[in-house]
């Protein structure tokens, strides 16, 4: 029993090395190509055909060069104005936001880096499990190791979900303004990047107030962001 036992951890560890061996090699590969599709898309699309088995995701990829730099500083303030000087996790972060949990005795807040979102992106689904969050945080570390700031961000505007069936930079600036990424006006790079914790809400309710007034508070922060 025991020799079984021993045989079927060491099976096990070895499935989860050569798992995340598969990660790594995709994390590698991606450093100097552009993904195709996430984890995140495929289940959205796979969400959109059971309506719809025509549906189509809106998504097209653009360089860092061709995403208006308003967004990119819109971005960072909203999301991780720490980026540029963490190694994937803000500690100082993820401290206020268990505070805050505590308090409200509920989860109303997160402390994830625009690293652990663009790993939770590339790989992972929005499951709440302690085993996703251990998974996010290897992949982070991978993310981290093997590519510059830049290239993270440049991902990370190009695939994260900005609405319904609508991911990017480029189709998110023509879904709500019909512009391209490059020509975002910061009033409008502000907008999208108060989208991001809830994309799908805010695309079927443009109008609201909250997002009104949050856009208005990244605007004024915009100035400070640090790019990479």
């Amino acid at each position: 029993m025991l020799r079984w036992i021993r045989r079927l951890l060491l099976a096990a560890l070895g499935v989860l090395l050569a798992w995340q061996l598969w990660l790594l090699g995709h994390v590698l590969y991606w450093d100097f190509a552009n993904p195709r599709e996430t984890s995140f898309m495929r289940m959205r699309l796979a969400e959109l055909r059971e309506r719809d088995p025509k549906a189509r995701l809106k998504h097209q990829w653009v360089p860092y060069e061709r995403i208006s730099v308003h967004l990119k500083r819109a971005v960072i303030v909203a999301e991780d104005d720490r980026f540029v000087d963490h190694e994937g996790f803000d500690w100082k972060a993820i401290q206020k936001a268990l505070e805050q949990n505590l308090q409200q005795g509920r989860v109303v807040r997160g402390g994830s880096t625009i690293s652990q979102q663009l790993a939770k992106n590339l790989f992972l689904s929005d499951a709440r499990t302690p085993a996703r969050k251990v998974q996010e945080a290897a992949i982070t570390l991978m993310l981290e190791q093997a590519m510059t700031k830049r290239r993270i961000l440049e991902i990370y505007l190009n695939v994260i979900e900005w609405g319904d069936g609508v991911f990017g930079a480029e189709a998110a600036a023509r879904h709500y303004f019909g512009v391209g990424a490059a020509q975002l006006t910061p009033e409008q790079a502000a907008r999208l990047a108060a989208m991001v914790p809830n994309p799908r809400f805010y695309d079927r309710n443009r109008g609201s107030g909250w997002l009104s007034r949050y856009s208005e508070i990244i605007l004024q922060r915009m100035p400070r962001a640090q790019l990479p």
